[in-house]
């Protein structure tokens, strides 16, 4: 993986599966980055080959991750919205990455947005953080143990993990199944 000494570094959780991914997925291998920040994520799936998509409720991350994507010469079609208002496209991605972020309405549209056979990375904190003392602390912001998995259920589950250290997280890769029955 190339360094990008502006943007923090990816999850390891999100880099290493959107390599093992890229490989696997068929084109066009449309990525989403919900929640993109500033596009840490963004750079790791461009770098991976995915025509990558990003969305984030703050106009200055949108600007930042646009301005990084333009400097370092890689594609990111970005976007400012609240997806509460705003609703994913439904059948569109073949990947979709959430990180850190948590918004449990957004799991049926996270789940609709993928194409069948396309992949959700999700990682994000479990309510074993507050012992760690240290990151979010709300029970909005924090997964109770299992939560993830069995929102995901619908899913075929390639992978999952709870750790609780260094951080408490809850990591999932879960694949949309190609027929509904």
């Amino acid at each position: 993986m190339t360094e990008h000494p502006t943007l923090d570094p990816p999850s390891p959780f999100v880099a290493d599966w959107a390599a093992v991914l890229a490989a696997g997925l068929p084109p066009p291998r449309r990525a989403l980055d919900v929640a993109m920040g500033r596009g840490r994520h963004a750079r790791a799936l461009a770098d991976e080959g995915f025509s990558v998509f990003g969305v984030d409720v703050r106009f200055e991350a949108v600007q930042h991750a646009a301005a990084q994507a333009l400097a370092g010469g890689w594609r990111l079609k970005a976007w400012c919205a609240n997806l509460t208002d705003h609703p994913l496209p439904a059948e569109r991605f073949e990947l979709v990455v959430v990180t850190r972020y948590l918004q449990r309405d957004l799991f049926p549209a996270l789940r609709e947005s993928l194409v069948p056979g396309g992949v959700i990375l999700y990682e994000t904190f479990t309510e074993a953080q507050r012992a760690l003392r240290r990151g979010p602390t709300s029970p909005e912001h924090l997964l109770k143990p299992g939560e993830l998995r069995n929102q995901f259920a619908a899913l075929d589950i390639v992978f999952y993990e709870e750790v609780a250290a260094p951080e408490a997280l809850a990591r999932l890769v879960a694949r949309r199944r190609f027929s509904r029955s």
